[in-house]
């Protein structure tokens, strides 16, 4: 499905359709791998060569052609920019310090508006992983045809199983939409379920994970901004006015650090779904964010005897009776001997030893090292 295809296909909305990268967050729980100074997103952690950043990229393409933003921090600028060298200078919106999802997305809304107050942005976040790439565009055009009659549109994840890590969506009444076959009402956005209620939700069959993917009209997206959060929304919107006049740095410097961080779930979906102005269509195509080291044994099943899933440029890992995952930074060998589900990350200056069962809580590890001063290593 290339760009020409698509164009001459007068899909709805394509013409107006702007990508939006927001590439933030440090995937704490994928530590000592990602940090601060290199997040998830500028791994490669499926073995497939290509960080998780040009991945989502190359997926969008194809719909977007050059119209691509990128909102990532000023601290990434350097490596962003290599990894994605044909975006456009004027294309990239760097953070001067994080904040969440709802004013990087906020921001991408609002300089889109200043070009182009029709503008249609697709948010799709850097770090998740999904194939096959075909499947994504087919539910990406169904959203952008849904988003072009004047919708918030999510596209939801068909869960696989009940999982209490995800936010879910409830699906409504099936709109007709032209172009948009698979398009229906959001009733409403839910938080993370306990277990229980997790089963419950697959059960039913009308659920869906919240992958905070969003389609919409920037004018749309930015109304619910200004309605719920309207000190984030007349912030971006005074950046996005310099920023498109050529003179932000010192508008931005006096403005970012105050806006409130808050995540576009709160600020826009969960508010726009009460007001009926939220669609879903459903993914249906492999989806995993990555979150913690048993995901990258779940996307990385072991090729050899061992057992044992490795990942990194030069491994040197030697296993008898075991299985697990080692992710491996360094030239040192790793034996593992009679162990199971484990789970090995070494890098120069930081080792991580923990089991796939316990994989969530490497974000509390985290948050205990910085505790004690241990920043060097964050």
């Amino acid at each position: 499905m290339n760009h020409q295809q698509l164009s001459s296909s007068h899909i709805p909305g394509l013409d107006r359709f702007w990508a939006v990268i927001p590439a933030g967050g440090v995937g704490t729980r994928l530590w000592p791998l990602s940090r601060a100074a290199a997040p998830k997103f500028l791994h490669d952690l499926t073995g497939s060569g290509q960080t998780l950043i040009r991945a989502t990229y190359d997926r969008l393409q194809p719909l977007a052609d050059d119209k691509v933003i990128v909102v990532t921090g000023e601290a990434h600028r350097e490596a962003v920019c290599a990894q994605l060298a044909d975006v456009a200078e004027e294309n990239f919106l760097f953070e001067p310090e994080p904040k969440d999802s709802a004013a990087a997305i906020g921001l991408a809304a609002a300089v889109l508006y200043q070009r182009d107050p029709e503008a249609i942005m697709g948010s799709f976040a850097a770090d998740q992983v999904i194939g096959p790439d075909e499947d994504f565009r087919e539910a990406v055009v169904e959203a952008i045809a849904t988003a072009a009659t004047c919708k918030i549109v999510t596209i939801g994840i068909k869960p696989t199983y009940p999982s209490t890590g995800f936010g879910y969506i409830r699906q409504g009444e099936p709109l007709a939409v032209e172009g948009a076959p698979s398009a229906y009402q959001v009733a409403e956005f839910v938080e993370k379920p306990e277990a229980e209620v997790a089963e419950r939700y697959i059960a039913a069959g009308n659920y869906f994970w919240n992958a905070g993917m969003f389609v919409a009209p920037v004018k749309l997206l930015l109304e619910h901004l200004k309605a719920n959060e309207p000190e984030l929304h007349d912030g971006v919107m005074a950046i996005a006015e310099a920023i498109v006049a050529g003179d932000a740095a010192d508008v931005m410097a006096e403005i970012w650090p105050t806006l409130p961080k808050t995540a576009i779930d709160y600020a826009v979906a969960e508010p726009a779904a009460e007001a009926g102005d939220v669609a879903v269509i459903p993914g249906d195509f492999i989806w995993d964010d990555v979150g913690d080291f048993a995901a990258i044994a779940r996307l990385n099943p072991a090729v050899n005897e061992s057992g044992v899933t490795v990942i990194g440029e030069t491994p040197r890992v030697y296993a008898d009776e075991a299985n697990g995952v080692v992710v491996t930074d360094t030239s040192r060998v790793i034996a593992l001997i009679g162990v199971n589900d484990i789970v090995v990350v070494d890098t120069p200056d930081a080792l991580l030893v923990t089991t796939t069962e316990h994989a969530q809580s490497v974000k509390q590890a985290v948050e205990s090292i910085k505790a004690h001063g241990d920043d060097d290593v964050l």
